[in-house]
């Protein structure tokens, strides 16, 4: 069951616009997991295509390579700025944060007192809402999982050797941070989830768009689950069922609270504990004499709201359907409650149209059209309660939901990539299919590699 009336793949979709394509939130595809580059080869066979990586970080009025590359980064922020980045860097590493709780520290004992504050904290901030103390260091050292300032450093230096082909035997070797090309389909990640849906359908599976299950109830005799749901298109509830596995990727919080019979109050209070960050998505059509050569720039800057910017054109030609017109996607983190979720498409529009003039990337009458897209609980929040409360939860549904098996990002509660959630989902088919239930899905990391014990 899809709850969009229109596009399967979630966050993963591809949005079509007057024949304009564009992602929400951008997708590479490149993955650790040979298993997984093979089944996105199987499913689209002719339709990825290879492209370098050019993405920039925008600080004080200048632009930087990200990954950094050390030439760069001295010419930008001077030699003298520079080398006090690389003493504080040095002197955190003879006299590391102990007790690393928070991104703060995480990414300070890794980088430097002074590199944080230059490209890390005003950009996490903007994203989450909140200090970066307030953050779980568990986030970065899922997103920024190997990397140093050496190891950034070396590859900066010796770039060539950074990025195997996408089938070479070393990719397990790549930190993920510095990888310099990826596969993405011609015609955008959607077009992946549009082709696996299909290829359900032809195998004799039911897809159920525009449907959203409103109460998941478990027959307390015989184990099976009945599904309630509502069609978005004419609002009417029907019932599903009975099943012997139920595999969602809805977000934790929601489907804690659809179980029937009702679970434990302890287990209702700590899903509706998980935090959500939202996202705003405002795709500007121009006319333009600056077109940049990224896929995406990261913007550190306090003073405007937008915190990254997507070319479209640059992830596939082929998501723009006339070439001397533009695309760029102006992203926005918030949440439900904040004032810019609220703003109407106009006033949005209005707001992206001024922040990319004052970036110099358009100028006055360059955007001709444009739309707005609202992503609501994009990203699950690592606040500093999360893991004991994902835990709780994962205890529970152990006890009392048997049958009833989590998958994904929401899923989970795991700001992951998608190969990392595309693994839980083949771990849990596996598991049903086998009836072993050998693997644990929640042991999946970050570069999509099943955990046989803790490290």
């Amino acid at each position: 069951m899809e709850a969009d009336l229109t596009y399967v793949g979630g966050i993963s979709r591809t949005v079509v616009y007057k024949d304009f394509r564009f992602d929400i939130g951008g997708h590479r595809f490149f993955s650790k997991s040979k298993e997984i580059e093979d089944l996105w080869t199987e499913i689209l066979p002719t339709d990825m295509i290879v492209r370098e990586r050019l993405s920039r970080i925008y600080y004080k009025n200048k632009y930087y390579q990200y990954p950094l590359e050390a030439a760069e980064v001295i010419s930008n922020l001077g030699k003298r700025e520079s080398l006090l980045c690389v003493g504080s860097y040095l002197k955190q590493k003879f006299r590391p944060i102990k007790n690393v709780h928070n991104l703060e520290d995480w990414v300070t004992n890794q980088f430097g007192a002074r590199l944080y504050q230059t490209f890390f904290k005003t950009y996490t901030e903007k994203v989450w809402g909140t200090s970066c103390r307030n953050i779980s260091a568990d986030w970065a050292a899922q997103r920024i999982k190997g990397l140093s300032l050496s190891k950034a450093a070396w590859a900066s230096l010796f770039s060539t050797s950074t990025q195997p082909p996408p089938s070479a035997p070393n990719r397990q070797e790549v930190i993920k941070t510095l990888i310099t090309s990826f596969r993405y389909p011609r015609l955008g990640p959607g077009m992946m989830w549009e082709a696996a849906a299909k290829r359900i359908q032809d195998l004799g599976g039911s897809l159920h768009m525009g449907t959203k299950v409103i109460a998941l109830r478990q027959d307390q005799e015989n184990g099976l689950w009945w599904l309630t749901a509502r069609s978005g298109h004419d609002s009417i509830v029907r019932h599903h069922g009975p099943y012997d596995h139920v595999i969602s990727s809805a977000p934790l919080r929601s489907i804690i609270t659809a179980v029937e019979p009702r679970l434990p109050k302890s287990l209702l209070n700590a899903a509706n504990s998980l935090r959500y960050r939202d996202f705003i998505l405002v795709a500007l059509i121009l006319r333009t004499r600056h077109f940049f050569p990224d896929q995406w720039l990261y913007i550190h800057d306090a003073n405007l709201m937008v915190g990254r910017i997507q070319n479209f054109g640059n992830w596939s030609p082929e998501l723009i359907p006339n070439p001397d017109l533009a695309c760029y996607g102006m992203e926005y983190f918030c949440s439900t409650t904040d004032t810019v979720w609220k703003m109407s498409s106009e006033e949005m529009l209005k707001v992206a149209i001024r922040e990319l003039q004052t970036l110099k990337l358009a100028e006055p009458g360059d955007v001709i059209d444009g739309c707005v897209v609202k992503q609501p609980k994009a990203y699950p929040v690592y606040d500093n309660k999360y893991e004991d409360v994902v835990n709780c939860i994962r205890e529970g549904l152990t006890k009392h939901c048997p049958g009833l098996h989590q998958v994904g990002r929401n899923g989970l509660h795991k700001y992951n990539n998608q190969d990392h959630s595309m693994m839980t989902g083949i771990l849990t088919a596996k598991n049903i299919i086998s009836q072993q239930f050998s693997f644990d899905p929640w042991r999946v990391n970050q570069d999509a590699e099943y955990l046989e014990e803790d490290r």
